[in-house]
């Protein structure tokens, strides 16, 4: 029996990190369905909408996602209408992945979004801004990087 409490669910970071991401997805839900999205494929949007015509590589990294679970949502976007993919004209292999007019305009129905959120999660700015700057040192780790 573990008498030290490491092992106790309330002093687990990976808990936190876990319920916390799964709590923030979850307020998202609402806004995000009415336009037909999950959150993943809002993400997805959010890096075409700072830079477009991005590999799916590229789109990959970004996201910490792997082409399997890429695909399939990017597969939806362009069903809808959202997005195209090409191979590349230089490189076959790459698959190159643009918004169309559809998702260019799209951007607009999300501009007050992170406002939204914010004001739902309850967090004074300072606490945001701690929380991001640790969560994306967390990110920059290199264990993370690592496969």
């Amino acid at each position: 029996m573990d008498t030290s409490g490491a092992l106790r669910l309330d002093k687990q970071l990976c808990f936190a990190l876990y319920a916390g991401s799964k709590e923030v997805i979850r307020l998202y839900k609402p806004f995000l369905s009415a336009h037909g999205l999950t959150y993943t494929q809002y993400i997805a949007l959010l890096v075409l909408w700072e830079e477009d015509h991005i590999t799916v590589s590229d789109l990959g990294k970004r996201l910490f996602l792997d082409s399997g679970t890429l695909t399939p949502l990017l597969k939806k976007l362009e069903a809808a209408g959202i997005l195209s993919r090409e191979r590349s004209k230089n490189d076959e292999r790459m698959v190159i992945v643009s918004l169309t007019e559809a998702g260019v305009q799209l951007q607009k129905s999300f501009l007050d979004l992170p406002q939204k959120m914010f004001c739902q999660l309850g967090l004074t700015t300072a606490d945001a801004g701690s929380l991001k700057e640790l969560l994306d040192a967390l990110l920059r780790n290199q264990a993370f990087r690592n496969e």
